[in-house]
């Protein structure tokens, strides 16, 4: 028997045919394959938690990378994109002596929604990963990072067959679940309330601070420990299992007041989602608001920069009707069409209340 030692080109090409997609067009660590990997691996371990799953893939990968840290970042901001598109579900667990477990993420049931023009999003997972698709239409599949998408021939109609077989329509509307427009300032005052009335927190454990007085253009970066801080802080804080809970909380000279933990009681959304939002009504009411930068696109198109994370039903809301891309010098990025640019940033800046940035060239 002879024994051929693979490049890890061949490696990679090897890796990327088996997750179902084309080698010529993406690489291994790109957002795509790192999406279908984590759906691979969901797809066995759900339900678990976060770290399991961002451990899974990045194990997969050892020795396959330059930069393991690198690939590490990509693999948890594609969790985070898959759970805010649908394909994954995060939710409380509790057990019976132990108490609140934590978050565990779980997958979701065969789904789908149909765009306007009758293109469907694809979501969920089935265990071990396999499809409900006939080989037809898995081919016809499109992979664009984390997202599935699925184009009808002429007078094809999607949502019918993909009803016959097994797949959940939802409803545009209950799929974004956006929140009730209101000002920064009507939504920092009610959160503000809240936290007048919060319970003395004691110590603790493992926190982390939002601090709205650093860079706005690097979120990692605006993390810190506290130290002698002041006022009221979106934070993280540890629990006893799980990843970290968000909440948000006073201090006074660098300890900790009162608290309350995110999301709130009967929330439809995630405590993260819940989280950026308040980030952005304070940001805003400081003066200082978030900021997105728009340059040309393809064709008709163009692009809007983001430099922090925005709540799950905005990312769906454009998911449904633009692109996403990893773009140097920002967070992330969407190319919307040209008729589509208006209406987004009037939402952008009546929704999440951000500005455009204007003191720097525009690519």
């Amino acid at each position: 028997m002879v024994i051929k030692e693979l490049t890890r080109d061949e490696v990679h090409a090897k890796a990327v045919a088996a997750l179902g997609l084309d080698p010529d067009v993406v690489d291994l660590t790109s957002t795509e394959a790192i999406a279908c990997s984590l759906r691979r691996a969901a797809g066995f371990l759900c339900p678990c938690t976060a770290p399991i799953l961002i451990q899974a893939v990045s194990d997969s990968l050892k020795g396959l990378v330059a930069d393991a840290e690198q690939v590490r970042e990509t693999i948890e901001d594609t969790l985070q994109a898959l759970i805010g598109y649908g394909d994954l579900l995060e939710i409380s667990a509790m057990g019976e002596a132990e108490g609140d477990l934590g978050q565990l993420i779980c997958t979701a049931p065969p789904t789908f929604v149909k765009r306007k023009g009758g293109a469907v999003l694809l979501f969920g997972i089935l265990p071990d990963d396999t499809s409900p698709l006939p080989e037809e239409l898995n081919r016809r599949i499109e992979y664009v990072n984390h997202i599935r998408r699925l184009n009808p021939h002429d007078a094809e109609d999607l949502a019918s067959e993909l009803s016959q077989l097994g797949f959940i329509q939802l409803p545009h509307t209950a799929w974004l679940r956006e929140p009730a427009l209101e000002s920064a300032e009507q939504h920092l005052n009610r959160l503000e309330s809240m936290l007048d009335v919060a319970s003395p927190s004691g110590e603790v454990s493992g926190l982390t601070l939002l601090d709205p007085a650093t860079p706005l253009n690097y979120y990692r970066g605006r993390w810190v420990a506290p130290s002698s801080q002041t006022g009221r802080f979106v934070a993280r804080r540890d629990q006893m299992y799980g990843a970290k809970l968000w909440c948000y909380i006073e201090m006074e000279n660098g300890s900790p007041k009162r608290l309350f933990d995110l999301p709130l009681p009967r929330s439809k959304w995630r405590g993260c989602d819940e989280a950026w939002r308040l980030q952005a009504t304070i940001d805003a009411q400081r003066g200082t608001p978030q900021r997105f930068r728009l340059h040309p696109g393809p064709p008709g198109r163009t692009l809007v920069d983001f430099f922090s994370p925005v709540p799950a039903w905005a990312q769906r809301r454009w998911d449904a009707i633009g692109d996403r891309f990893q773009n140097r010098g920002c967070l992330f990025s969407y190319c919307f069409a040209n008729e589509e640019l208006k209406e987004e940033l009037q939402y952008i800046r009546e929704h999440l209340w951000l500005a455009e940035m204007t003191d720097v060239k525009k690519r």
